[in-house]
């Protein structure tokens, strides 16, 4: 994970937070180090019938936070357009595949944004990067963590080729056993649950799950330093022996 990591994270320029309760939340997220994962190794097991070795291509995600009305911590999600190749109409975080000239997983991320929603860059602190996680196509997902520092500045800006809606929701949600429901799947032999949150907001719902409600759950563990209300159950990827076994992990 150290190429994925910032000036700020690694303790340079300390840039403004709009709370001292962000600026609290920043300088804890600055100190987690993410457990060890096969994902991150520079290579995963090899696959059959082919020696060469497995490479997910990189991708990363921005789970950006901020204060809302009532002080509570919220994140920033997207419903897809339902003319996308991929995951069409479903909710997810802004973010997407690595290009030649991204230079960490926080520049990833955040140029995503910026092409996505017209999150301007200059407008978060990215503060930590989780484990990373695998998608169902075979991406090796990094999730970056950023506090947006001015909340007023931003005006979404949602790019009607990939994006339909912008809209947000309580980070505490992803451990709260509420709205919620799991649903048992396997990946080469290993049992492992999906989880399901429905939220809705101003009379229009939104089913939040797979690979996202994974991504948020572990970022809500993180944050709020505590485990979800519910078994988490998540998929072990050093598993992965035969891509082609791969189940639906979304």
């Amino acid at each position: 994970m150290a190429s994925s990591t910032a000036s700020f994270v690694n303790g340079g320029s300390s840039p403004s937070f709009p709370s001292q309760r962000l600026l609290a939340l920043a300088q804890q997220l600055r100190h987690y180090k993410p457990p060890p994962c096969s994902l991150d190794e520079e290579s995963v097991t090899p696959v059959v019938q082919n020696p060469e070795k497995f490479r997910p291509k990189r991708a990363a995600v921005l789970i950006c936070l901020f204060e809302g009305d009532a002080g509570d911590l919220r994140v920033i999600l997207t419903k897809r357009s339902l003319t996308m190749s991929t995951h069409s109409g479903e909710v997810s975080l802004p973010g997407g595949k690595a290009e030649e000239g991204d230079k960490d997983d926080g520049d990833t991320a955040t140029r995503e944004a910026k092409e996505e929603i017209g999150l301007d860059p200059s407008l978060v602190n990215v503060v930590t990067f989780l484990e990373p996680f695998l998608s169902k196509h075979l991406l090796r997902v990094v999730p970056v963590i950023c506090i947006l520092n001015d909340r007023k500045a931003f005006k979404p800006k949602p790019n009607p080729a990939e994006v339909d809606t912008v809209f947000d929701v309580p980070l505490e949600m992803f451990i709260k056993d509420e709205n919620r429901i799991a649903e048992e799947r396997e990946m080469m032999g290993e049992k492992y649950l999906l989880h399901f949150f429905d939220y809705e907001t101003e009379n229009k719902k939104y089913l939040i799950w797979g690979l996202t409600a994974g991504i948020l759950i572990r970022a809500a563990s993180v944050v709020y330093q505590q485990p979800p209300a519910f078994p988490e159950q998540s998929p072990k990827y050093e598993f992965l022996r035969d891509v082609g076994k791969i189940t639906d992990a979304h």
